[in-house]
């Protein structure tokens, strides 16, 4: 039998505010999704001014972030023409995303879950995405 480590819902809650906080000092409205380690979706907030287009691309962030267990901005970097992973992008009924701004969120070493924030330019995103990481250790005292 399996042991899943997973987020709550206060939890997920703790990484939105704490990409909202990054959000509202870089002055960009954000959309910011909070996924379980499988990548379904826990929480959900639209800053006021967030894109509606960036709605499923940060609920993809967060799914990819969890599921795929890495960041997006690293399958950028590996989804191009002659690498190995040419074409992961549209796997996944098109939910996996090479956006950056998608990560996994760790606790002791296992995956419990995966933000994604969309909105800004992709480093706006990944910065947003990392500060509601180090929030959620420096709110929680987790650790990766």
């Amino acid at each position: 039998m399996l042991t899943i480590k997973r987020l709550s819902r206060e939890e997920a809650q703790i990484l939105i505010d704490g990409a909202a906080l990054k959000a509202q000092e870089i002055k960009v409205p954000m959309c910011i999704a909070v996924t379980d380690e499988s990548g379904h979706l826990i929480r959900f907030d639209r800053m006021d001014g967030g894109k509606i287009s960036s709605i499923s691309i940060a609920i993809d962030k967060a799914f990819t972030g969890a599921a795929a267990r890495r960041g997006t901005h690293i399958y950028n970097e590996l989804c191009v023409p002659g690498k190995p992973t040419f074409g992961i992008h549209v796997t996944n009924e098109g939910h996996f995303s090479i956006i950056g701004g998608g990560l996994p969120v760790w606790v002791g070493g296992e995956i419990v879950g995966g933000i994604g924030v969309s909105s800004g330019s992709a480093d706006q995103d990944q910065l947003c995405a990392e500060a509601a990481i180090e929030y959620f250790y420096a709110q929680t005292g987790m650790k990766a």
